[in-house]
Formats: structure tokens, sequence, C-alpha cells
């Protein structure tokens, strides 16, 4: 199965001399759920930043979906996340002046490549389809600043997902909700990606998640820097 992510000798500082990530090899199979965690502070949302063409390096390679983002511009980088790439941010970033279905629908509206994988359908529609899969179609024409935190959720997860973009990176977006409104959220989360055909990457620090993911990865056993603040 070839690799949605591929990162070799990955390196990241935000000050000279001082490594955030020091990675030597870390991959992900197209079509895999893995749960990426570790302590705050340890480099999770920096890594996610780097795998979505956020943030750039100088070092190392950072393959996504077969593209090296480190040989990009950011031009280049701000047009291939919008066309491939799903952020669920850990604040959600949705538009306040917005309804929840402009805000679904945002991604498409900006990356004309996104919009093609519609297949035909009207934007409308493709929201009224991934909206219904987690559980919100009955909201579209409301405000999201009317909305609970964990509708506020769905509707970041539905944002990311519509155009079935071939990774979808999900930044701790459970950490503020309860148990089992965690779980059922993974849950709608895994049948969006599995009838998108998307590769999810979920980082959390809550190791109570990682038993409903494909596999896991401890970022401080594969992120050298992490070892070395460790010995300092």
């Amino acid at each position: 199965m070839a690799d949605a992510v591929s990162l070799v000798d990955l390196k990241f500082e935000y000050r000279k001399g001082r490594p955030v990530l020091d990675i030597p090899s870390m991959r992900v199979a197209a079509g895999e759920r893995v749960f990426l965690f570790g302590p705050s502070g340890s480099g999770k949302t920096t890594l996610l930043g780097l795998m979505a063409g956020v943030l750039r390096t100088t070092v190392g390679q950072v393959q996504i979906l077969g593209q090296d983002l480190v040989k990009m511009s950011p031009s280049q980088r701000d047009a291939f996340r919008g066309s491939h790439v799903g952020y669920i941010f850990q604040l959600f970033n949705l538009i306040p002046y917005l309804t929840v279905e402009e805000n679904i629908t945002l991604s498409c509206r900006l990356s004309p490549e996104r919009r093609k994988r519609l297949g035909g359908k009207s934007l409308e529609a493709a929201a009224r389809d991934v909206a219904a899969r987690l559980g919100i179609d009955g909201l579209l024409k409301e405000s999201v600043t009317a909305l609970s935190v964990g509708q506020q959720q769905r509707v970041a997860a539905a944002r990311a997902l519509i155009g079935t973009p071939e990774l979808v990176v999900a930044d701790e977006p459970t950490s503020s909700l309860d148990h089992d409104h965690r779980e059922r959220f993974i849950e709608l989360l895994f049948e969006a990606t599995k009838a998108a055909g998307s590769t999810l990457i979920f980082v959390s620090h809550d190791r109570t998640l990682q038993p409903l993911f494909d596999r896991a990865i401890a970022l401080p056993e594969i992120n050298r820097a992490s070892k070395l603040e460790a010995a300092a």
C-alpha cells in the first residue's frame, strides 16, 4: 500500500539551535487511521502544520500524497492543502458570520480542484450529505455562534471532509468533550473518512482513545529532539 505520509530526516526549529522536531522516519499508509500522541509541548501541532504545509522546513523530506512539500512555494503549498488536505483545528476556526452550510462549503469554494471532486453535485447537496453523516443536517441554516461546542466540532469536521480530501488531520478536536461525546465523535469521523476513502491522522494527548485506531505513534519515541530535551 502506498504511503499517504512519508517523513525522512525531518528537522524543524522556531529558534536557531533549539529543534522542536528531529524525526528520522515516519510513514502513514494510505487509508490508515493513526493515533498520534504525546504530552503538551511535544510538537504535535507543529508536526501537523508541516504535514499540511502550513509550516515549512528546509531540512529533510515531507512527502504528502507523493508530493514533497519542502520543494513547494508558499502559494503551491496553500493550493495543495486546499485541494488534498482536510484540517480539523483544535479551536475549530469557524467563521462566525457565516452559516453552518457556508462554513462547510468554504473549502470547496476556495479550491476548484476540491469542488470538482463533488462529482457534479451542487455545493448545497454535498454539504447536506456530509452534514447528514455527522448528524448536523438539521442545522445548515443556523449561525455557528448559536451551536453547542459539540455541534461546532462536527461543523469543523464536515468542512474538513467535504470534497473527499485524501488526507484528514485532526488536532485534538475532542479536548473539550466528555468521554461519551468523544467516542461518538470519533465514530462519526471514522464513518465519514471511510466513506471518503481518506487517511486520518488524529492527534491527542488522551491515551484512552488509542484502542479505537488502527495504529498509534508516540511522538516522543520518534522525535530525537524530545529525547535531547529530556536528557538536558
